[in-house]
């Protein structure tokens, strides 16, 4: 979904990565950020925050009128079916991360 969009293109492809990781963790109850995914991305929980945050306004807000191929694919459960994943309520989130 951040290839569609402008503003992730300044982001760090690896903190974009790992910033999907966290999200991707938390909406799913399967753990934070351990100090093994520290260690290996480069990454402190703190400074994947805003990311998060912002990667999860993006999935809840996301646009259903155009560029619909992406969203198309990931509907699919050979992917899954993760496009059909509801998004994170931002204060449950924000919660989360504060813990």
């Amino acid at each position: 979904m951040t290839l569609q969009e402008y503003d992730y293109a300044r982001e760090s492809p690896s903190k974009l990565a790992a910033s999907c990781l966290l999200l991707a963790l938390t909406m799913r109850n399967l753990g934070g950020w351990t100090p093994t995914l520290e260690y290996y991305s480069g990454y402190c929980s703190k400074d994947l925050h805003p990311l998060v945050k912002r990667l999860n306004f993006l999935f809840t807000y996301q646009p259903h009128d155009k560029l619909k191929a992406v969203h198309t694919k990931y509907s699919h459960r050979v992917f899954f079916e993760v496009a059909k994943t509801t998004p994170m309520d931002m204060l449950k989130l924000e919660e989360i991360l504060r813990s």
